[in-house]
């Protein structure tokens, strides 16, 4: 939601009818994720004079937010694992967008701290990654056939890729229900 001057993460409680504010720091806080357990929001917060960097915050407002990326380079919220140990995103590149993994070490008892982050995915405009409910796959969104065609591949390998759209296909998302793509 925005106020024109900041644009700011709500959750919506359906039971209270109620939203609750979680971003409130200076900034652009944009595409929030959950976590797995549904106890954290991951977004991308452009704070002044900075590029866009991953954070998450506890869903419920309160607690501090956590860093989880430091880049120069501006960076989008991706899709976290169902094991909650690995947060796959979007970063500019030269060649439009990377998808990189984040690893996640610890716990919740011990805290959660970011890992470094690899590559995934580049030499195209690789975007939208969407993990399986069962971890085992990944789709994405990618040019590289030209127009905009969604893929998927095993997580986390080895193995090849599958073309699974053949009329263009952009931001993937898996049934919870079925065992389908959509």
């Amino acid at each position: 939601i925005s106020d024109g001057k900041q644009t700011d993460v709500w959750v919506y409680d359906w039971a209270r009818d109620a939203l609750t504010r979680v971003t409130l720091d200076p900034g652009e806080h944009w595409m929030p994720v959950w976590t797995p357990d549904a106890r954290h929001l991951t977004f991308r917060w452009n704070q002044p004079g900075g590029p866009p960097n991953l954070y998450r915050r506890p869903a419920d407002g309160g607690g501090d937010v956590q860093r989880l990326t430091t880049s120069p380079t501006s960076q989008y919220s991706g899709a976290w694992h169902p094991s909650g140990k690995t947060l796959a995103f979007q970063v500019a590149s030269n060649t439009g967008s990377d998808l990189l993994l984040l690893p996640m070490d610890g716990n919740e008892a011990s805290a959660w701290q970011p890992g470094k982050p690899t590559t995934f995915l580049s030499g195209h405009a690789d975007s939208s990654p969407a993990f399986s409910p069962d971890g085992r796959w990944i789709a994405y969104q990618s040019n590289e056939s030209g127009p905009n065609q969604i893929y998927v591949r095993p997580f986390p390998g080895p193995g090849g890729k599958w073309m699974i759209s053949t009329d263009g296909g952009t931001f993937p998302v898996w049934s919870r229900a079925r065992r389908e793509l959509l």
